[in-house]
């Protein structure tokens, strides 16, 4: 079983107004267009293209009725003109307490403060399609944050900051703890559920007169975030998490408990099939502190890059050790590159053109396009010239 697939841009206000349009080769829409979702999740699911079996039914109908088990995984493009919100997901466990938990409290399942919208976990990968992809995640060490911390508070101190109230100096306080966790647990908390508008106030201030060769870029987009979201207590979040700059073809893992924030890039995203999202700031929507700060890793270090391998046919293999996925990306050029499936699959084309075959069966790709692959499937072959991805479950 080979189907086309294809879904319209979610029009999230933190959306890019023209990356998802270029890659697509179309003039922009005049809206965000923040995100396209390929695979049969319920909140968005793709739309079965062409002039087949299923034309014009959403994939999950489709696979319902043909008796495919659901897909363990969603696949996105993500477009990010300015900071997502600040977040972290949940374990398996903690998910299915969690949704257990709010539908025996009768929260309804589409409510604004409803937390876990089904009992799945969500770790994600992201791999840059951009020249450069930026995003916020994990927690900084607390050695250089400090190091940043009395860089802008120099600022501050020096009176240039009208009403500097010694927040910066608040947080750095904590941050001396001895325990470097317990002081980040200290610090996020106060952050979430203390700092008042004054003391976003003193950041964001010390913020735009700050410069700092050490700290140039991550003050750029702290700058940028506080500018899209005006006294927000997330901006402190923002502060203490590592800021990474993703090249084409590099990749981010985040797994459960780890706070991250994509900031600006396009990039194929690859999760866990779950809707489940802990906030922690950047955001109008609920953040429910005590919830995010049970869940999250509060451990510091680097962010959590992922090392690549190089599959069949020269693919490179983006394996991060959960059984819900694996991404690959294929590139194609003279010679068909054969791909070893497990069950169910879809490729989705990022640029050129792109067949897939299945048997006798076969689609053609354009960028933005993309196909499912029927469970029965233990290899696809891909020719013509371009770049896919391939997202299919990952080894038990």
């Amino acid at each position: 079983m080979l189907i086309p697939i294809h879904n319209v841009p979610r029009a999230y206000s933190w959306g890019s107004p023209d990356l998802i349009a270029r890659l697509e080769g179309r003039a922009p829409s005049g809206e965000p267009e923040a995100e396209i979702w390929y695979g049969a999740h319920p909140g968005s699911p793709s739309q079965v293209t062409g002039d087949g079996a299923g034309a014009g039914q959403t994939l999950d109908a489709v696979l319902e009725a043909s008796g495919e088990a659901p897909l363990p995984f969603l696949m996105k493009l993500l477009a990010a003109g300015s900071s997502l919100s600040i977040q972290a997901h949940p374990t398996k466990a903690e998910a299915e307490a969690g949704f257990a938990r709010e539908e025996q409290s009768g929260v309804p399942r589409d409510a604004d403060d409803r937390l876990y919208r089904d009992d799945n976990h969500k770790p994600e990968i992201i791999v840059a399609l951009s020249d450069e992809f930026l995003a916020l995640v994990g927690l900084r060490s607390v050695a250089a944050t400090r190091r940043l911390l009395a860089e802008l508070g120099g600022v501050a101190g020096a009176g240039v900051v009208a009403g500097a109230g010694g927040a910066l100096a608040r947080l750095d306080g904590l941050l001396a703890d001895a325990d470097e966790e317990r002081g980040l647990r200290a610090a996020l908390e106060w952050a979430l559920a203390q700092a008042t508008p004054g003391d976003v106030a003193e950041l964001t201030q010390a913020l735009e007169l700050a410069q700092s060769a050490e700290f140039g870029r991550e003050i750029e987009v702290l700058r940028a975030a506080a500018s899209d979201f005006p006294g927000d207590r997330g901006l402190f979040v923002a502060l203490l998490m590592n800021l990474v700059v993703l090249r084409r073809g590099e990749a981010l893992f985040a797994p459960a408990g780890v706070l991250h924030a994509y900031q600006a890039g396009l990039g194929v995203e690859l999760m866990a099939a779950s809707d489940n999202v802990l906030r922690g700031g950047l955001t109008p929507k609920h953040v429910d502190v005590p919830e995010l700060l049970r869940v999250l890793d509060a451990a510091a270090g680097p962010a959590p890059r992922v090392e690549t391998r190089i599959g069949a046919g020269g693919a490179v293999v983006y394996d991060v050790g959960v059984p819900d996925f694996e991404l690959a990306r294929v590139e194609v050029a003279t010679a068909p590159v054969e791909v070893s499936v497990r069950g169910a699959a879809i490729v989705l084309a990022t640029a050129g053109r792109v067949e897939v075959s299945q048997g006798d069966d076969s689609v053609t790709l354009a960028p933005g396009r993309a196909a499912y692959v029927g469970g029965g499937a233990d290899e696809i072959v891909l020719m013509g010239a371009g770049e896919a991805f391939v997202a299919q479950s990952g080894r038990s």
